[in-house]
């Protein structure tokens, strides 16, 4: 019999995916502003916000999008535990609520379960969850369903009994849930939260916060002893968001901290929620991950409008003109070209580049076609990003190598190829093949020594 119970648990545990696919903790060192792995590998955070992803869809359904997903390139999931639409009534897909009697002291086991089977077969995929305990209606309700159920000690209560039961798995606390805190009780709140949590985990596990449209967890936080990193939400409220400057913001911010956009313009999202205004597209994709990694973030997160409401009309309504659904906008060009970032990135010693505006001569106006550079800590490589096309003009001289070797990066199929070898003893232009609005090149100049090589993409 033992040796029969042997087999069975050696066969259980090989099943297991979280047995055989352990991933490493997460961690920022102090002063860099970047993520690294327990495992000492720079991390490059390429998210995607599936907020109803536990409520709206089956566990096979959520198979297939986290297959997807991973296939595509993506490494953190954001999701929310306590969903936006009336998830404290409204049951998942099983029939379950998450709390009984709305109550955070008294999580529904059946409901957590569910949720515990999505963690680990994300970590099978080698991804992260960006788990929020709950959307921000639930504390804060200025808009949405709600009801509002946190008090600072049931917050307390409710953080501990989530970093009980993940404690040690592939989780990124992401608190908030697009809500700013308004008052004292709304901050003691969110910290009773990190307090419950942290109480248990300690700093094991990273903590970000996620406030609303056009805003930073740096304004409320930023000094909090459990926040790891920040984030701010660039929103969806303009064509051209001006998100560098917000990653500026935070940039600039001592104690230094890592900092992403972790809310940008969703592709097939209304601009300004005015379907006479248009959809964002692709392009507004590229240029919001392009401008606020170039100009120093550890990573972006990607967004669809119909994805982070799980649209299907045969389930749910659509929120504000969704129009696609959820299982054919995984497919949208914006959620593969963000695959295409993360192996440009990933192709070169991507956590040393620093903001270098100073490279562009050329004048550079801050409009749509807005380019933005940054250069290597070692000032052998740099990268710049041109979103109409336009020449650039950039002083070499700043690069501390003899030999050098250029190329253009096609964002939108992921291609590289040659130009030149420029001379690092002047002003340099640069202009790409096609010089279009909305026909982004990155300009990729490296020693030549280095031999970089073009990231491998699949077809």
């Amino acid at each position: 019999m033992k040796y029969l119970l042997s087999i069975c648990f050696a066969i259980a545990t090989a099943a297991s995916p979280v047995a055989q696919n352990i991933l490493p903790a997460l961690k920022v060192e102090k002063g860099k502003r970047y993520i690294t792995g327990n495992d000492q590998k720079p991390f490059f955070w390429l998210g995607d916000t599936a907020w109803e992803l536990f409520h709206r869809l089956t566990f096979e359904e959520t198979r297939y999008y986290l297959r997807t997903r991973a296939k595509q390139g993506y490494n953190v999931i954001q999701a929310v535990a306590l969903a936006e639409f009336d998830g404290l009534n409204q049951p998942n897909r099983n029939g379950d609520r998450p709390l009984i009697n709305n109550d955070p002291a008294q999580p529904n086991e059946a409901y957590f379960q569910h949720v515990d089977k999505v963690i680990d077969d994300a970590a099978s995929l080698g991804m992260y969850i960006g788990l929020l305990p709950t959307w921000g209606d639930k504390f804060s309700k200025k808009w949405g369903i709600g009801p509002e159920i946190f008090t600072p000690a049931n917050a307390r209560v409710y953080g501990e009994f989530l970093g009980k039961r993940y404690q040690g798995k592939n989780i990124i606390w992401i608190l908030g849930g697009d809500r700013n805190p308004e008052s004292d009780e709304h901050t003691a709140i969110i910290n009773s939260m990190a307090a419950g949590i942290t109480s248990v985990a300690g700093s094991s596990q990273l903590i970000t916060y996620h406030p609303g449209g056009e805003n930073y967890s740096s304004r409320f936080f930023h000094d909090a002893d459990w926040l790891s990193l920040n984030s701010f939400q660039s929103g969806h409220a303009r064509k051209n968001g001006r998100n560098y400057k917000m990653l500026r913001h935070d940039y600039q911010l001592t104690p230094v901290k890592p900092t992403f956009d972790s809310e940008p313009r969703y592709e097939n999202h209304t601009i300004n929620w005015k379907p006479e205004d248009g959809y964002f597209n692709d392009f507004d994709v590229r240029q919001a991950a392009y401008w606020s990694v170039l100009s120093g973030a550890c990573g972006h997160t990607y967004g669809c409008h119909d994805i982070w409401q799980m649209f299907d009309i045969s389930h749910n309504p659509p929120v504000t003109w969704a129009r696609t659904h959820w299982k054919a906008a995984l497919h949208l060009p914006g959620a593969v070209q963000m695959g295409y970032l993360r192996k440009l990135m990933e192709s070169v010693s991507w956590w040393k580049l620093e903001p270098a505006q100073q490279l562009i001569t050329n004048e550079n106006p801050e409009d749509g076609g807005y380019q933005v550079a940054a250069m290597s800590s070692d000032k052998d490589f740099l990268l710049a990003y041109t979103p109409f096309g336009r020449t650039l003009q950039l002083d070499l001289t700043q690069l501390n190598t003899n030999k050098l070797q250029a190329w253009w990066f096609n964002p939108r199929d992921g291609t590289a190829f040659k130009i030149n070898e420029p001379d690092n003893s002047s002003i340099t232009g640069f202009k790409p093949y096609v010089q279009h609005p909305e026909t982004d090149w990155i300009l990729i100049v490296m020693d030549k020594n280095k031999n970089w090589t073009a990231p491998q993409i699949s077809y």
